[in-house]
Parts: structure tokens; C-alpha cells; sequence
């Protein structure tokens, strides 16, 4: 059975960072790539950033380029997101899925975790 749980979020204040992990079970961790979602108030959930399965490729929503870094642990089976000079844009509720590849956006499972709320306030 998938089970993906993500680290507890928090509040940061504009220009500030902070950084995300979910760890995954019940599937075959180095046989997928990793991403990142976020669901905004009243929003879709929306893509936000992938790694391949070897770690070595990366994509990123264009307006978090150059600001989050995604990265991937096999040992433990953790993605985790580096996210700096944050704005009032990116709060959201953050959660992580699997991908066929790192390229496609689409989540491989259908069943989430519970997702993190990240706060960006001052």
C-alpha cells in the first residue's frame, strides 16, 4: 500500500525559506521519479517541481526557478524541497507523488498524504 507523508511545513515570512520532506513507502522507491504539488485556497493542485529517477535531472515551475531546489534520497526514500526567498504566492498546502518520469507532471498514484501547509506572512 502507498503511503506518502510529508514533513510538518510552517510560517515564514516573505523573502525567508524553508525546507520540505515526504518520505514514501509501498512502492518501488528508485523506480520512479519524484514531484512536488501545491493547492492554493480555492485553487487546483498544481505541479511544482520534479527529479528523475536517477537524482540527476530536475524541472521546476516557472515561477519557483531559482528560488526551490529539489532532491532526492534513496538510503532513506525522501524527496525533499529547499525553498528560499519565499513570497505570499507560494502558500499552499504542499504535497509529493510519484511520476513515470520527471517530465510528466501527472501523479502516478492516485491516493495523497496529507500534504503540509506552508504559510508565507508577515
Amino acid at each position: 500500500q502507498v503511503h506518502i507523508v510529508e514533513s510538518e511545513g510552517g510560517l515564514v515570512q516573505p523573502g525567508g525559506s524553508l525546507t520540505l520532506s515526504c518520505t514514501a513507502s509501498g512502492f518501488i522507491f528508485n523506480s520512479f521519479a519524484m514531484s512536488w504539488y501545491r493547492q492554493s485556497p480555492g485553487k487546483e493542485r498544481e505541479w511544482v517541481a520534479a527529479i528523475s529517477i536517477g537524482g540527476t535531472e530536475t524541472n521546476y515551475l516557472d515561477s519557483v526557478k531559482g528560488r526551490f531546489t529539489m532532491s532526492r534520497d534513496y538510503a532513506k526514500k525522501t524527496v525533499s524541497l529547499q525553498m528560499s526567498n519565499l513570497t505570499p504566492d507560494d502558500t499552499a498546502v504542499y504535497y509529493c507523488n510519484a511520476n513515470m518520469y520527471y517530465y510528466d507532471r501527472s501523479p502516478h498514484f492516485r491516493s495523497w498524504g496529507q500534504g503540509t501547509q506552508v504559510t508565507v506572512s508577515s
